[in-house]
């Protein structure tokens, strides 16, 4: 059993979180831990109508953002590491800077200090010089990615579903993890 964390922050993208963790829950070899925030339920509610129970369904382990001294917050908790999606602007600050105040942070502080692989699905536009070096900052770690959610038009996909799922099988390629419907460039 593969142990994922999944975190998802307050910014605009709740959509993709859900296709990442439907995408994750047909792997049943992958178990997620899913940690998300206050401004994660409200961003869900406002782009999909999903409430917290809703969110939380969606994976096979939840935890209140509040547990700083939940399983995920400890490098003895095996993982393969994590991704956060969407991950906002005032997140990538607080991982950047090592300000752990939730389990979100810790847990993210956590996969960068056992050197797991951590995938930061930045969300912002437009991105100020502060953004980018917060980004930067975390660029120069080893095992974080900084995989903004971009489209790709090259495939001539029909849907956003099929956006959607390219986005989603891109932010997974890190962890070696195929979800259907991915296409890679030939």
């Amino acid at each position: 059993m593969t142990r994922l964390v999944i975190g998802i922050s307050g910014a605009s993208g709740f959509p993709l979180a859900v296709r990442l963790l439907e995408e994750l829950k047909k792997k049943p070899e992958i178990e997620t831990h899913l940690v998300y925030t206050h401004g994660a339920v409200l961003t869900a509610k406002a782009e999909s109508g999903y409430e917290a129970e809703d969110i939380k369904r969606l994976a096979t382990v939840c935890y209140d953002n509040e547990n700083i001294g939940a399983a995920i917050a400890s490098g003895t908790f095996q993982t393969a590491g994590m991704i956060i999606l969407p991950c906002s602007m005032k997140t990538v600050s607080g991982i950047a800077n090592g300000y752990s105040d939730n389990l979100l942070l810790r847990a993210a502080d956590v996969t960068i200090k056992e050197q797991r692989k951590l995938v930061l699905a930045v969300r912002e536009n437009p991105l100020s010089s502060v953004h980018l070096e917060n980004m930067l900052k975390l660029s120069r770690i080893p095992g974080v990615f900084l995989m903004p959610p971009m489209l790709s038009y090259y495939h001539a996909h029909e849907t956003l579903e099929d956006m959607e799922r390219q986005i989603v099988g891109r932010l997974m390629q890190p962890f070696g993890i195929e979800t259907e419907g991915f296409q890679r460039w030939n």
